[in-house]
């Protein structure tokens, strides 16, 4: 079964504002989803974009550095200029503030990949602190509770354009939750999904670990 996200899991906060995202930081919050949707637009340009014209990266850098990142990542994909492109520019460059500072986080691993297979397929948790994941195009992330260590019984799919922040296995506060994500199964669709993910890191040196 799988649903919309009207609702959402119990442990998830729902915010309607970026700054409900603190509420992550609340005992016994296992994700935090701000319920928004990219301007129609926006979304009709980046479903129409070739998918060998998706920009993807996958860098380590300070968050006052990724508004000037993001423009060179769009510049090497060829991405024309326009509204658009500003706009999605803008937003990963407000999201990775946003999350650097609800985890007093000093650098960031910023990683921009377009997806067309099943790539995590498996319900999990990351082993890292926590994570924001956001697709900006294709179909959302998915989770749901386990109580059992077997898949969610309840599966639900994180709007497009809509940024869900995640604990991982290092968050700090036990016990888990529970709360198991995955990328939606779409290999064999024809369906290219370009997901942007960012992490919280203290250095440069650990980007061996979280992938």
């Amino acid at each position: 079964m799988r649903a919309a996200v009207t609702d959402a899991a119990v442990g998830v906060a729902v915010a309607d504002d970026p700054g409900g995202l603190n509420a992550f930081l609340r005992p016994g919050c296992a994700a935090a989803l701000w319920r928004r949707h990219t301007p129609p637009d926006v979304q009709a340009w980046l479903d129409d974009l070739a998918p060998d014209a998706l920009p993807r990266a996958r860098v380590v850098l300070r968050p006052a550095g990724v508004a000037d990142m993001v423009r060179r990542i769009c510049d090497a994909a060829a991405l024309p200029a326009g509204g658009e492109r500003s706009w999605l520019e803008a937003d990963i460059a407000a999201l990775a503030g946003t999350f650097a500072d609800l985890m007093s986080a000093p650098f960031l691993r910023m990683r921009l990949d377009a997806i067309t297979t099943n790539a995590c397929r498996r319900f999990h948790v990351d082993a890292i602190t926590a994570r924001l994941v956001c697709t900006y195009r294709g179909t959302g992330t998915q989770y749901g509770i386990s109580t059992d260590g077997n898949d969610p019984a309840r599966v639900f799919t994180v709007a497009t354009g809509a940024p869900i922040v995640l604990r991982g296995t290092r968050w700090p506060e036990p016990p888990a939750s529970g709360l198991l994500h995955r990328s939606p199964p779409i290999e064999g669709t024809g369906e290219t999904r370009l997901v942007l993910v960012l992490d919280p890191m203290e250095g440069p040196e650990d980007d061996m670990h979280g992938m």
